[in-house]
């Protein structure tokens, strides 16, 4: 899944601030589950943007809409009676989204909500771990399911650094040597042999 966060809402405010309409564009997929740009925090940031910009006597009126995915066409092309007379959307999805919008609508001004952070799961409610580095060529059937790239804090691809100790790495003795858990892995799976 796609992570992301919301940016400061003044960066966006900053974004748009010569409008006087927006559109704001929600994503139902990854960008709901991790809280930072479903319906509701879209609803959210139009209504904290129109306060902002009444406090400063620079009203802005704003139009919300949530696609079930801003990152397929289809979805993107339901958008397109939402945008008529908007100075600008914004897109509260993941860099993939705001760039579908932004080839969609290219008479629009379209600027992201979100920082797409990385790809992962989730350890526990809110809390995220990024789990792939979409590298292209995926090996983790020779490191027991367990991403070296990620995993390892200088991404090494053949073995363990000399720096690691007791299991842990040499950044931080909290973080868990990622090629001691391959290692420890593959051991137990009997699998070493593929190592």
């Amino acid at each position: 899944m796609i992570i992301a966060q919301q940016k400061p809402i003044k960066d966006i405010a900053a974004m748009i601030s010569d409008c006087k309409k927006v559109l704001l564009v929600g994503c139902a997929g990854c960008v709901t589950v991790c809280l930072a740009g479903g319906e509701k925090e879209t609803e959210v940031l139009a209504s904290s943007l129109r306060i902002m910009r009444k406090i400063e006597n620079n009203p802005l009126e704003t139009v919300t809409y949530t696609a079930t995915r801003q990152c397929d066409p289809e979805y993107v092309a339901m958008i397109d009676s939402y945008t008529k007379d908007v100075d600008a959307i914004i897109s509260l999805a993941c860099g993939v989204g705001v760039q579908y919008l932004a080839e969609r609508f290219t008479d629009k001004w379209v600027v992201p909500a979100l920082d797409t952070k990385f790809i992962g799961g989730s350890t526990v409610h809110g809390n995220w771990e990024e789990k792939c580095g979409l590298c292209g060529e995926c090996i983790l059937h020779r490191t027991g399911g367990i991403c070296p790239i990620i995993r390892c804090s200088k991404s090494i691809l053949n073995g363990p650094c000399g720096g690691s100790q007791y299991g842990k790495c040499e950044i931080s003795k909290d973080v868990d040597c990622a090629w001691q858990l391959i290692y420890d892995r593959m051991k137990a799976l009997g699998k070493l042999d593929k190592l």
